[in-house]
């Protein structure tokens, strides 16, 4: 019988343990779920959002969503890096031009990331065009590096014309590079320039002369003190009359031969420089003289600003229809394109001089806050971006995507012109410094405007209206 007791006693035990746990088991259906509202504390946003840049920086530029699928979330940026990088693909080649493309591949991919598409038509005239034209001089000399020659046959100047657009276009670059920067196969010609070959260039030209001044160009001087740019314009004046001298060039009438044979000829001059110089030199030192001749000019069309000159022609003091008249133009050009910090200096004084012809004596830049940057693209319809004056690229990373730097984040206010008239306008200050702007009332910065102010943007949110 002992035996059975023990296993009995084993079973009872077993029972009790189960039973206990079933009911302690259950007692938690009894429970009765609470909700709990989680109160965020106020220094912490209630879903994720990309902070706001430091004080100073431009926030990114939108872009059009015709490029990109449309945000879901409208109020809130998107990533940037999506997308990151223009497409690219093998392109077709004519297989008729005798170029190994690869000796210049650095500077056509420089070519493509500055010109990229949808954003070529927003930075042509300062950042596109002119490294297009460095690659069509460098091309010239890569093509007649193993001859006597200084250009391209037409035949043949058509198909490498073809094959090098078509090489930009499957890097990402605008198919309407033609178009926008005004280049066609004739440019690498020579066109009516009479000498285009080596042996009489050199026979004519003062090459040491031209070399010493162009194998190494100041950024901060030549535009103020040029060296390399009239060197250049001897030497094509040269060629375009064989080679005639300095004081019978001046004693011809109109320059000596007419515009478009010296421009031909300025041509062969870069293609010579370009067989002297590396790519990367002659890519240097051509964009620096692109910087000078983009700086001179305002590329903004300005139509004519009757409803402001009606609005603001009496005002003293600060005018709401005034300023309200004025900032409505000023949006409107300010969805044409980026300019760089000098020639927001001369868009400022150029539609200044339009409005003192029409009776505005009153500088409205100041009565209505009118800065520089105003007169260049916006970001967010609040901060526009200004480019430096010397040479920038677009640059293609895996930090920031496809981005460009901008310069001049403080509100330095846009100067009133003394006159009417633009002949006493000069970029050029005493020290040669670059550039040169006027110093701002009230600076966020740490310096005035001798010290660069930069901010690397993202291309990828470009305002949907400007790109149509």
């Amino acid at each position: 019988m002992e035996p059975l007791n023990a296993d009995f006693h084993l079973c009872s035990t077993l029972y009790r343990r189960f039973l206990i746990f079933a009911i302690w088991l259950c007692s938690f259906q009894q429970v009765v779920s609470q909700e709990v509202v989680l109160k965020p504390k106020p220094s912490v946003p209630d879903k994720f959002m990309l902070s706001d840049p430091p004080a100073g920086l431009f926030d990114p530029i939108e872009i059009s969503p015709a490029v990109i699928p449309r945000n879901p979330y409208p109020v809130e940026p998107l990533s940037p890096m999506y997308p990151s990088f223009p497409s690219t693909y093998e392109p077709v080649l004519t297989g008729k031009c005798p170029v190994n493309f690869s000796s210049i591949s650095d500077i056509v991919d420089k070519t493509a990331s500055d010109c990229s598409a949808p954003l070529a038509a927003l930075v042509g005239k300062v950042i596109c065009c002119p490294q297009v034209n460095s690659l069509m001089h460098i091309f010239q000399a890569t093509y007649s590096s193993e001859s006597d020659t200084l250009v391209l046959h037409q035949a043949a100047a058509n198909d490498c014309f073809s094959d090098v657009m078509s090489i930009l276009a499957s890097r990402g670059a605008n198919n309407t590079i033609p178009t926008l920067c005004s280049v066609k196969p004739s440019n690498l010609t020579g066109g009516s320039c009479p000498v285009k070959d080596i042996t009489s260039f050199e026979k004519t030209v003062n090459t040491s002369k031209l070399l010493d001044a162009c194998s190494t160009v100041d950024p901060l001087k030549e535009c103020c003190r040029p060296v390399c740019q009239p060197a250049i314009m001897e030497a094509a004046l040269r060629i375009s009359l064989g080679g005639a001298s300095m004081l019978e060039i001046s004693n011809l009438p109109g320059g000596g031969t007419a515009v478009n044979v010296v421009n031909d000829c300025k041509g062969v001059v870069y293609a010579w420089l370009s067989r002297k110089l590396s790519p990367e030199a002659a890519n240097t030192a051509f964009r620096i003289l692109s910087g000078c001749k983009v700086n001179k000019v305002c590329p903004l069309t300005f139509e004519e600003p009757s409803s402001v000159i009606k609005a603001c022609h009496d005002a003293a003091s600060p005018s709401p229809s005034c300023c309200a008249s004025l900032n409505t133009y000023i949006a409107a050009i300010q969805k044409q394109m980026l300019i760089t910090n000098r020639q927001a200096i001369n868009c400022a004084t150029l539609f200044g001089s339009m409005l003192q012809k029409g009776g505005v004596m009153t500088n409205v830049y100041e009565l209505c806050d009118v800065d520089l940057k105003d007169f260049s693209l916006q970001a967010y319809g609040q901060q526009g971006c200004l480019l430096r004056s010397l040479p920038a690229d677009i640059v293609l990373d895996n930090v920031t995507g496809v981005s460009f730097t901008c310069d001049l984040s403080d509100n330095i206010a846009a100067p009133w012109p003394s006159s009417s008239s633009l002949s006493s306008l000069s970029l050029c200050a005493p020290e040669m410094s670059l550039p040169a702007l006027p110093i701002p009332q009230t600076s966020r910065s740490s310096g005035s405007y001798g010290i660069e102010v930069r901010t690397s943007i993202p291309l990828l949110y470009l305002v949907s209206s400007l790109l149509f």
